[in-house]
């Protein structure tokens, strides 16, 4: 015998589509005898019908992407869009830049290897964008010999 109509209606008691009802086959003689709404409710009871879990879109590859990516992987020129400006904004490297170069200059004279003098004159260079990095600045005070003479 058919099972469509039971199967229609334990659809409609467990609030899902036809298909993801699941019928035990073991059970299939009670699941014929059972004609009546109560009677599918007592099987859902005794989960002889069940109702079949939804396929979900598995978000195992993506926190996979997502922890190399924090590890600093995949981040390639094939993986780039976007000019390198539009990436990281003219004024934000900036930002970081002025700051570098600015704390070096610090240390260089809280650990008098430059004078106060000298660490104004670099100070201003460095607002006026004469260096690229902190790098720049400890080669042009060797070439310059504005190191502190001990």
């Amino acid at each position: 015998m058919s099972l469509k109509n039971q199967r229609r209606m334990a659809a409609e008691i467990l609030k899902i589509g036809e298909t993801r009802v699941w019928m035990d086959p073991n059970r299939t003689e009670d699941i014929e005898a059972a004609i009546t709404r109560e009677d599918i409710r007592r099987l859902v009871q005794e989960k002889a019908v069940r109702p079949i879990m939804k396929k979900g879109v598995s978000r195992a590859r993506a926190r996979l992407l997502h922890e190399k990516k924090r590890r600093g992987l995949r981040k390639g020129p094939g993986s780039r869009t976007g000019s390198p400006e539009a990436r990281v904004p003219r004024k934000e490297m900036w930002i970081m830049k002025i700051r570098a170069l600015r704390k070096r200059l610090r240390e260089l004279k809280d650990s008098h290897l430059i004078t106060e003098n000298t660490y104004r004159q670099l100070y201003v260079m460095a607002s006026s964008g004469s260096f690229k990095s902190a790098a720049e600045v400890e080669r042009y005070i060797d070439a310059q010999n504005l190191r502190r003479r001990r």
